[in-house]
């Protein structure tokens, strides 16, 4: 996993809408970069909306937000326009970025191992490097646990 302090590379980014942007030009703000597993789940979708409910704060205390899974880009559409998110959902299909921060491996789920996304936000400073990391995300409080890493 990329660790705090490090450089963070830029990369070419696919939204929701299949539009390209590039991970750099979010960075007019701190830049937080939110890792979930699937689209449209039950803990996706509370962490995001949480997000999305407090994401007018979330920029007046200066941060842009973007979610990246390895969702397909319609998969991701379909998550942005039920739950009308501000913000842009990455689709990272061929997880280029989501091995790049370390954030693909091993997981246990009701008894049974597999390869996912591993739950983690990353903080990118206008620097362009990880300035937080937060491994145990709180789906339910996501915003707030974000907020205080600052205070």
């Amino acid at each position: 996993m990329i660790k705090i302090g490090e450089l963070v590379k830029d990369f070419e980014l696919i939204n929701h809408l299949g539009e390209k942007n590039n991970l750099y030009s979010f960075l007019d703000k701190k830049l937080v970069v939110f890792f979930y597993p699937k689209a449209n789940t039950t803990g996706c979708s509370t962490q995001a909306c949480n997000l999305n409910d407090n994401y007018k704060i979330l920029l007046n205390n200066g941060f842009n937000i973007i979610g990246v899974s390895a969702d397909e880009i319609i998969n991701q559409k379909k998550f942005v326009d039920k739950f009308s998110f501000y913000f842009p959902l990455i689709a990272d299909s061929k997880k280029e970025l989501i091995k790049y921060f370390g954030v693909w491996g091993p997981k246990k789920f009701m008894g049974k191992e597999y390869e996912g996304i591993i739950r983690t936000t990353f903080i990118l400073n206008k620097n362009k490097k990880i300035e937080k990391i937060i491994n145990k995300v709180k789906t339910k409080n996501h915003a707030q646990q974000i907020i205080d890493l600052y205070r």
